[in-house]
């Protein structure tokens, strides 16, 4: 699938809060969870990337709500609070993911003088997390966390090539 005309996402982390436009017309806000270790670029820091990205692989459309992913593979998984429980240091990747791919050689794509800066290399994506965890608080490993309604509303809009801003 491509993009879909006009839509864009602008992800503002000073107030936790991602808003999709159609052209210039705003269409809705989703609370969202960016990293807990703040904004930045680099491979292995936990932060979230700036700048402009693209939406490079959607995955999960065809698994139900809470299904679990490891590796952007289905695990058989459905999230509950029991599974929850049982694993609590787990990160986890429910629902539906939205592979990004930055779009700013050096600030998000492939390398600059400090190192590897690529979205897409330190798999950032937007992804559901367990409705348990908060939204609004920076709380992340670095991707863009939805509620899994949200997230699942959010992937039926939007196409790869989708782009997104995050700021």
């Amino acid at each position: 699938m491509t993009t879909k005309t006009g839509i864009h996402l602008v992800v503002d982390t000073s107030i936790q809060q991602m808003s999709v436009y159609d052209g210039d017309v705003l269409l809705c806000h989703f609370p969202v969870s960016t990293a807990k270790n703040g904004t930045g670029q680099l491979i292995n820091t936990g932060c979230t990337p700036l700048g402009r990205h693209k939406i490079a692989q959607k995955i999960g459309g065809e698994y139900p709500k809470n299904a679990v992913f490891v590796g952007r593979q289905f695990t058989g998984e459905i999230y509950d609070d029991t599974l929850g429980k049982a694993n609590p240091d787990r990160d986890w990747i429910l629902s539906r993911i939205l592979w990004l791919e930055g779009c700013e050689m050096g600030v998000n794509q492939g390398e600059n003088a400090n190192g590897v800066c690529d979205s897409f290399a330190r798999y950032i994506y937007i992804h559901g997390t367990p409705d348990t965890e908060p939204m609004g608080v920076p709380r992340s490993h670095g991707c863009v966390r939805m509620r899994n309604d949200d997230v699942i509303a959010l992937y039926d809009m939007v196409g790869v090539d989708t782009k997104v801003l995050i700021a």
